[in-house]
């Protein structure tokens, strides 16, 4: 569904930057057997094939070729010890380079950026698989980051990445793809770089009292390291995209308030994850046919960035990963009752509260410690944030008329994507990839409820 035109290597500057090591961080290894990350960003440019060669081509390589000057570490490998006698690390080395396909499809692009169900796996043909690892003298060298550009010839363009969460989080991804955006749009001029693009590479800001980093890579040794990308495509499984708008996040925050009048975070952020985890639940019941234990525990998970809690604030542009995991618990009978949205909000709200400024509460490990009492299976989790706002990046062609996170599909539980609306900054748009049965039945018990208030 996808022709390639051309596939090409892409390297920094020549010339433009040293070889870099950078040792992985206890935020790092948390990432380092964690599946791939997958995105795609569609936009509206009905250009033909003929434009899309001669300028779209050589103009996103050099812009790239510019970017990756600044985000050296991409361009390399993370290097895994085949004895596991040291650490593993990034590294960049003069020829390392990433991978990029140019391709074409005559799929209708305007059904692919659509918000109703479609099949997850018509996403796959636009997103690259990141190489296979290769041996070097006692490691083994894994690629960072692979991209795909797709033509729909007079119709858009779209911008598939795959990248492995172990280089960096959203935040760093983020400012990878706005500065990239931002030098092609402006014919690779780099006075129009803002500051806030430039990465900040310092590892040693991360403060490690405890000792974590080895605690974690002791634990990590035990486990069967995934190196290679595997890429897993879900045979019955549908994206859709749904749409919580300004009044609606309103009304559920008034709603909390006239039964909860004391809680001190009712956020946006919490009051549309708790409807979507109280819609989720009771749509599983509604599906399978069955009743589902009243004492089975369910579990949210979603993580907050580190850098502005430590003392002092870790620079905002840094690379890496800098985030903590919030978990929230409670039995399925809590959530699927007439309270259970008001719970389910107290549930994610607290942590947060009591965590927001702990950074003690960070440095001592403990919440990466939670990890192993919850059930992958009966879990939702969160992808993308809408601080991050990929719909900002604008390669010269417009905003994104659609984001989409392609690897919401994995994982034995349910995943959502959350972020800033494309046409309002006050609305929040909601990605989920289900079984279509149960798609449907949540679609239905969504809407009536934002409905009813």
């Amino acid at each position: 569904m996808a022709l390639v035109i051309e596939q090409c290597q892409v390297a920094p500057s020549p010339g433009s930057v040293a070889e870099l090591t950078l040792p992985l961080t206890y935020f790092d290894f948390q990432w380092l057997n964690f599946h791939r990350m997958r995105r795609i960003l569609f936009y509206k440019f009905p250009i033909s094939k003929t434009t899309f060669v001669q300028t779209i081509i050589p103009s996103l390589t050099n812009s790239l070729s510019l970017t990756l000057k600044h985000y050296i570490s991409l361009a390399g490998n993370v290097v895994c010890p085949l004895d596991l006698s040291g650490y593993p690390e990034l590294r960049y080395l003069t020829g390392d380079s990433v991978s990029v396909i140019f391709s074409e499809s005559y799929m209708d692009f305007d059904f692919l950026v659509g918000n109703h169900p479609r099949n997850a796996k018509e996403f796959y043909p636009f997103v690259p698989q990141l190489a296979d690892a290769k041996h070097a003298p006692g490691v083994l060298l894994a690629p960072l980051l692979a991209i795909q550009v797709t033509l729909f010839p007079n119709h858009g363009i779209s911008i598939g990445s795959t990248h492995h969460h172990v280089a960096g989080d959203g935040a760093s991804f983020a400012g990878f793809t706005k500065a990239w955006a931002s030098l092609n749009k402006f014919g690779g001029d780099e006075q129009f770089l803002a500051k806030e693009f430039i990465p900040y590479y310092d590892r040693s800001v991360i403060k490690d009292p405890h000792g974590l980093r080895m605690s974690y890579w002791d634990v990590m040794k035990n486990i069967k390291l995934e190196i290679c990308d595997h890429i897993v495509i879900p045979p019955h499984k549908v994206r859709a995209t749904f749409i919580i708008t300004r009044d609606d996040i309103r009304k559920l925050k008034n709603l909390i308030l006239s039964r909860r009048p004391n809680l001190t975070h009712v956020t946006s952020f919490t009051v549309t994850c708790a409807y979507v985890w109280t819609c989720l639940i009771k749509s599983e019941g509604a599906t399978i046919g069955k009743e589902i234990d009243e004492n089975e525990m369910e579990f949210f998970v979603c993580v907050a960035d580190c850098r502005a809690r430590f003392k002092p604030p870790i620079h905002p542009s840094y690379f890496g990963n800098c985030l903590m995991a919030y978990i929230a618990r409670t039995r399925h009978a809590d959530l699927v009752g007439k309270e259970g949205f008001t719970i389910a909000v107290e549930l994610i709200g607290e942590p947060i509260q009591k965590r927001i400024k702990d950074e003690e509460w960070i440095l001592n490990g403990k919440w990466f410690k939670e990890f192993s009492t919850v059930n992958a299976k009966r879990l939702l989790s969160v992808a993308g944030s809408p601080k991050l706002d990929l719909y900002a990046a604008d390669f010269g062609w417009g905003r994104p008329e659609k984001l989409e996170f392609v690897s919401i599909d994995n994982g034995d539980g349910v995943s959502m994507s959350l972020s800033k609306s494309k046409d309002s900054d006050e609305d929040l748009e909601i990605g989920l990839s289900l079984p279509k049965a149960r798609m449907n039945v949540f679609a239905a018990i969504f809407t009536h409820g934002l409905n009813v208030l």
